[in-house]
């Protein structure tokens, strides 16, 4: 049995981003009923040199909505980087979400060898469709993802492996 790129990329991503909507859920809920001002939960950061949980939350949904563009070879959607709520990172989770479904399996699947180019800063890395997809993003989404987590549950929010990986 074989996966297409399809399979191997958007429904997973949009499912990871439901449990992301669950933690940030359970993280508001704990600021307001510990009276903790959410911005001290969106600007942790495990080091003084480690992003803050809102970079994390915005490199992991450019992350996957970069490669859902990419691989289905349409522009990538732009999103400003100025969430500073709770609300704010939840839609533009939200906003992720919706785009990726909009994307079909006829766009994406076929990508294998698509040439991909991306780029931070001044820095360009050349990939092709598959090796993007597997090597590049997917690990790129779950270490955002496991930063916000632990973020989140060195801040005392009371999440665990399940609201990561999600209910079967």
């Amino acid at each position: 049995m074989t996966i297409s790129m399809y399979q191997a990329s958007i429904p997973s991503f949009i499912r990871m981003l439901d449990n992301l909507l669950v933690i940030l859920d359970k993280a508001q809920a704990h600021a307001e009923a510990k009276n903790i001002n959410e911005a001290i939960f969106v600007n942790g950061r495990l080091a003084p040199d480690m992003f803050p949980l809102s970079k994390q939350i915005q490199i992991a949904t450019d992350m996957v909505k970069g490669c859902g563009a990419r691989l289905a070879g349409i522009e990538v959607p732009s999103y400003e980087d100025n969430e500073a709520t709770f609300a704010d990172l939840k839609a533009r989770v939200n906003k992720t979400q919706v785009f990726l479904q909009t994307l079909t399996a006829e766009q994406i699947d076929g990508s294998e060898e698509r040439d991909i180019t991306v780029k931070f800063g001044s820095r360009s890395f050349s990939f092709l469709g598959q090796p993007y997809l597997l090597d590049f993003v997917i690990p790129n989404f779950h270490f955002h993802l496991t930063c916000t987590y632990a973020i989140l549950r060195h801040n005392g929010v009371d999440i665990g492996k399940m609201d990561y990986i999600g209910n079967y």
